[in-house]
């Protein structure tokens, strides 16, 4: 999950990134990166930390030019942090190329080897989007046959990507003296949204992971850019559009709706916030079917993200919806956070507890969705603490047992908490009384309920289907490996050499197959 940002203005864009940026933070609290461009010359600053932290006011200064592109990070893939991994990433060849991604290729090894083998591209770092850059070049290059690009060259190429490439992307990419550009993977796994802004100097325009990033900007939202479609706006500010994949299919992540975006978002249509208040009402159904309503006294969100589906579920009920947990706001999320004991640690540290709320009091406790065990876990004890005579515990959705392979860094099947055990056996693991889980097929009506032609998604961290058709345990057990190579790697300060050797691994491997 990282948030992404093209844009094509009519004045200094500097200023725009960074503001969109700072809306985007939710989606990457690990690197920040913004390229800005001046006729054929890229300025580009990138660094690790909040965005905040990685720009000030002379790294400001240096980012002229009327267009370009913004990325917050988080890693896909392992615990370590490498600054060569920070996006934007650039490329000087046969165009002049930045490019920032959001998502995961599942076929990367493989391109790995044949950027080696045929494209004659060296990859320097372990990122998958630094492939998919060099995917893009070279397409580019084939496609103008190394001389002058058009707008048909350009969507040729990107077509040419969607062949390549397998797994989830959202891109958008500065080509030096031409425009930007902007595409989606032919099943809109990660969303991406564009909007205009009429000034009295033209259109501009602007990309974004989420509209919420628009509404903030001033800009209007045009739509959603298509599963497999491309838009390419060029230096005299016209757009250009067309679907570059041969079958796209609709199934964004549905994952985005339970805790990913925003709630002021609306993604592919769909109102996130609308959506999770669909959840808790679905949920309330199940609910009433496990736990006697008159066993419960008080609803409580976990913040932030279950605070809709808790407050619509406890109105359903008839039982009250109380804030029980104050949120420290400067402390990130704690899924993607690496390393086991900082997650814990970081529990305690982002929560606390309205004691009065808890004290002589059964509580329903309400998250969006339950991955390691070690939030929950903690939550519970917290309640119990404060006061709580009863904890049950209800989750917006279904239980987490499968990795997620397109750019979120969910564990590996053994850190799974859902993994081998029931919902009993996972109740007793986080301590609480009882447990509820969302139900998939109620999950996927709380979107469908809003956009009733939406109704095919990605869903593999519960079920297991991975969309894209390329997922095996085969994959699976090779990404799990990956992780613990890379954690060794960083914990040894080898540099990374075990996971390089992998890499190389993995492609041979991949080839033969």
């Amino acid at each position: 999950m990282c948030g992404i940002l093209g844009v094509m203005a009519t004045s200094p864009v500097n200023q725009l990134l960074y503001d969109g940026l700072m809306v985007l933070q939710h989606r990457g609290q690990d690197a920040a990166g913004i390229a800005t461009a001046e006729g054929n010359t890229f300025h580009l600053h990138k660094g690790p930390g909040l965005v905040r932290d990685v720009f000030r006011t002379r790294n400001m200064r240096a980012l002229p030019g009327n267009w370009g592109i913004g990325h917050v990070r988080y890693p896909t893939a392992g615990s370590a942090y490498s600054f060569a991994e920070s996006q934007p990433f650039y490329v000087n060849s046969p165009f002049g190329i930045v490019l920032g991604h959001n998502g995961n290729l599942t076929n990367a090894e493989q391109l790995k080897g044949e950027m080696f083998r045929l494209d004659r591209r060296h990859i320097n770092t372990n990122s998958d989007s630094e492939v998919l850059l060099n995917v893009l070049a070279h397409e580019l290059q084939s496609s103008s046959h190394g001389y002058e690009l058009d707008v048909q060259s350009i969507f040729q190429a990107v077509a040419g990507v969607h062949r390549r490439c397998r797994g989830a992307y959202a891109v958008v990419a500065l080509i030096a003296g031409y425009g930007l550009l902007a595409f989606r993977d032919p099943f809109g796994i990660r969303p991406l949204v564009f909007g205009k802004n009429e000034t009295p100097e033209g259109t501009e325009y602007l990309v974004a992971s989420e509209s919420v990033a628009l509404d903030t900007l001033g800009f209007e939202i045009v739509r959603d850019i298509e599963p497999g479609e491309a838009i390419f706006i060029d230096l005299e500010h016209n757009l250009h559009s067309l679907q570059c994949a041969q079958q796209p299919t609709y199934s964004p992540c549905i994952f985005e709706y339970v805790y990913l975006a925003r709630p002021d978002s609306v993604i592919d249509g769909v109102s996130v916030y609308e959506a999770r208040l669909a959840m808790g009402e679905l949920l309330s159904e199940k609910v009433k079917k496990h736990i006697p309503i008159e066993e419960i006294d008080v609803v409580i969100p976990i913040p932030d993200s279950s605070r809709p589906s808790a407050m619509q579920l406890a109105q359903v009920l008839g039982i009250p919806f109380r804030e029980g947990f104050v949120k420290n706001r400067y402390v990130g999320r704690t899924f993607i956070m690496p390393g086991q004991a900082m997650r814990k640690k970081s529990v305690r540290q982002k929560l606390n507890t309205v004691g009065q709320e808890f004290k002589g009091k059964r509580v329903l406790l309400v998250d969006d969705s339950i991955v390691r065990g070690t939030t929950s876990r903690e939550i519970v004890e917290m309640a119990r603490a404060a006061g709580a005579i009863k904890v049950y515990f209800a989750s917006a959705a279904p239980p987490v047992r499968f990795p997620n392979v397109y750019g979120i860094d969910m564990p590996t099947r053994s850190e799974l908490i859902a993994t081998g055990r029931d919902d009993a056996g996972i109740a007793a693991e986080i301590g609480a009384d009882a447990l509820v889980y969302q139900d998939l097929d109620a999950l996927k009506k709380s979107v469908s309920s809003i956009r009733a032609d939406l109704v095919e998604f990605d869903a593999s961290c519960f079920d297991g289907c991975y969309i894209t058709g390329d997922i095996d345990d085969y994959y699976l057990d090779a990404v799990e490996g990956h992780r613990g190579a890379k954690s060794k790697a960083g914990d040894d300060d080898d540099d990374g050499r075990a996971s390089q050797q992998l890499v190389l691994q993995l492609a041979t491997e991949a080839q033969e197959r």
